[in-house]
């Protein structure tokens, strides 16, 4: 090898040797590094990984990861403190999740495990609006520490039509996890509104059906497990632009949606009509009654609209309950978050401290139940009744309590107010 380039002479970029002290010289754009550099280079790189499998082993991994997850009896416990009600949804998604991030430990570690491969359960969720369906997915990814990502299947189309294509939902999940692709391939996505996916007609039509049955069909290989190249920034794909690759086998979908109408439908299955003069009385079920989603069949879903690849790739189907009275009450109160604590917080921020009597949680529980939005009703409610409160309040300085009666929230009187005790 020559040792001068223009009669410079040639040095190692990193030691400073010239090319005639060293056995030899590799060359790249500019830059050079001698056979000392690169051999000491790689007793570095060797005892790094040397280091890190002697720290990091499968079984070590594998102890430390068992150790930190959660039971199902521990995520159940730390749902309830966020969700009143629901006891069987919140138990299905439990052990659905546990099972679930076991089978990614399984892949991980355990590369043979007797030869059986477990599969992906994703998840199914039914409920009239405001029953927690999101709560209940939003919740999940706080306690389990995961990149979790909301996705409204409304604005799904097939590819090449006006709105977002399906491998959208995994760029927002991308964007959850900082694009750390990895982290991100171990997330949770919740696809909201599922059921305006479903087939318009069950006739052939000659037109497309590019935001009903079209997505279904563009969710089937995501949803299973695939590797699907996802723009970084979102929007459509075009050949110029550079996309990144996730695979989704372990991405848990959890699906979500009111599904109205079909509660007729399971009613009239469950309502079969008798034949005949001695016959017994055949139970009767109201199909206005949102209770009746607890029967819910997959023959059920597929004459709702949902083809039946997609309903066998969501093998865990929960219905979530209407809630009574009694649940709104401990919602207004009872969970972390309450709006009752959310208020008072804002009032204690002022130095105020705010109180509800029982009848006037209830007069909110009615009101809300008479607007017929579940949960989010609570809200609507609280916030008319305490927007005039909180607009005066500050015209008082010396109040030190705020106490709101039935009469505050039934018909907007000023509620009872008591003066700052003076400090001894």
């Amino acid at each position: 090898m020559s040792e001068q380039r223009g009669d410079d002479v040639i040095r190692c970029s990193f030691c400073g040797r010239t090319a005639h002290e060293v056995t030899s010289m590799v060359a790249g754009p500019d830059v050079y590094i001698c056979d000392r550099c690169i051999y000491d280079a790689s007793g570095i790189v060797r005892n790094d990984l040397a280091a890190y499998q002697h720290t990091s082993p499968s079984s070590t991994r594998r102890s430390s990861t068992h150790r930190h997850r959660l039971t199902p009896r521990e995520i159940k416990s730390a749902l309830d403190e966020y969700v009143i009600g629901q006891e069987r949804a919140k138990k299905a998604l439990a052990v659905a999740v546990y099972n679930h991030y076991k089978r990614v430990e399984a892949q991980d570690y355990f590369h043979d495990y007797d030869g059986v491969e477990l599969e992906k359960s994703n998840i199914l969720l039914l409920g009239p609006t405001g029953t927690g369906k999101t709560l209940l997915a939003r919740t999940l990814a706080r306690i389990l520490d995961v990149p979790f990502s909301i996705s409204d299947a409304t604005a799904l189309t097939e590819a090449g039509y006006v709105g977002e294509d399906v491998e959208s939902i995994l760029s927002h999940l991308l964007h959850a996890s900082d694009f750390n692709v990895e982290r991100a391939e171990r997330g949770i996505i919740y696809i909201d509104e599922i059921d305006k996916i479903a087939r318009k007609a069950d006739n052939a039509s000659i037109t497309r059906d590019v935001s009903g049955e079209g997505v279904q069909q563009a969710l089937l290989k995501i949803l299973e497990g695939t590797i699907a190249g996802v723009p970084p920034k979102g929007g459509r794909k075009h050949p110029e632009q550079s996309l990144i690759n996730i695979d989704t086998r372990n991405i848990l979908f959890i699906c979500g949606g009111a599904f109205e109408g079909l509660t007729d439908i399971i009613a009239h299955r469950l309502s079969a009509n008798t034949i005949g003069f001695f016959t017994e009385q055949t139970r009767r079920f109201d199909k206005n009654d949102p209770r009746t989603l607890q029967f819910v069949e997959p023959d059920d879903l597929l004459r709702f609209g949902l083809i039946p690849e997609l309903i066998g790739r969501m093998p865990v189907i929960t219905a979530l309950d209407p809630l009574s009275d009694h649940a709104m009450k401990r919602i207004l109160t009872e969970p972390k978050n309450a709006l009752v604590k959310q208020y008072q917080k804002l009032f204690a921020m002022d130095g105020v401290d705010l109180l509800f009597e029982e009848e006037a949680l209830e007069g909110v529980v009615k009101q809300a139940g008479e607007l017929g939005t579940g949960a989010r009703g609570l809200r609507s409610v609280m916030e008319n009744t305490m927007l005039d409160i909180m607009f005066n309040i500050h015209e008082h300085p010396d109040i030190g309590v705020c106490r709101i009666t039935s009469e505050t929230v039934a018909s907007g009187e000023e509620p009872i107010y008591e003066e700052r005790k003076a400090s001894a």
